[in-house]
């Protein structure tokens, strides 16, 4: 079994130990050592972020042929309708890679959302939305690509969850750490034998 840290990453914060610039880093919120990221989250994203000390592990939770699925919610510029969805349902070619199809749909608000700082800028003549999007790959700011592509850019984005693993019950700068391995991550509908939920 390898150590798993679960965090949710405030705003600002990047997936790295040491800060950079205007950027603070993962030293100011976990204080374990020999851990490290699995599957990086840029600095103006929030949400689940994990570290192992086990590079196995690590390697295949941000590998997308393991087809970890990865839930975010973004909230977006405008309203999308069903016909825009369609298009990341289908698979949307962005300017480098065709983005594999996306499960995609309009949320409320979560309500365990939590005020952002620095919030998100207000334009009082457009709305916004929220979409939950669930990807197995994770390209350089594929989800914010994917929303801009159909014309609705992302204004605020949160990883909620990488496979069974969720924010539930963190708030930004918390963490849990336990002990696991990959088919603890395994999504519900993976028959599992003789596992614990972490």
């Amino acid at each position: 079994m390898s150590t798993l840290v679960v965090l949710n990453k405030p705003y600002g914060v990047l997936s790295q130990f040491t800060p950079e610039g205007k950027w603070r880093a993962l030293n100011e919120f976990i204080p374990i050592k020999d851990v490290y990221v699995a599957g990086r989250l840029d600095a103006d994203s929030e949400g689940l972020l994990l570290l192992t000390d086990d590079g196995a592990l690590q390697a295949r939770i941000a590998d997308p042929r393991f087809k970890l699925e990865k839930t975010y919610w973004a909230q977006v510029e405008g309203i999308p309708d069903e016909a825009a969805l369609d298009r990341l349902r289908a698979g949307i070619q962005l300017s480098d890679f065709k983005a594999k199809p996306a499960k995609v749909r309009q949320i409320e608000a979560p309500d365990a959302l939590w005020e952002r700082t620095p919030p998100i800028r207000y334009r009082a003549a457009i709305p916004t939305s929220w979409l939950e999007i669930q990807i197995s790959e994770g390209k350089n700011r594929q989800v914010r690509r994917m929303t801009a592509a159909i014309g609705y850019p992302t204004l605020r984005l949160i990883r909620h969850a990488v496979g069974r693993l969720t924010l539930d019950g963190l708030q930004p700068g918390e963490w849990r750490r336990f002990e696991a391995s990959f088919a603890d991550l395994a999504p519900p509908s993976t028959p599992r034998q003789g596992r614990k939920t972490p």
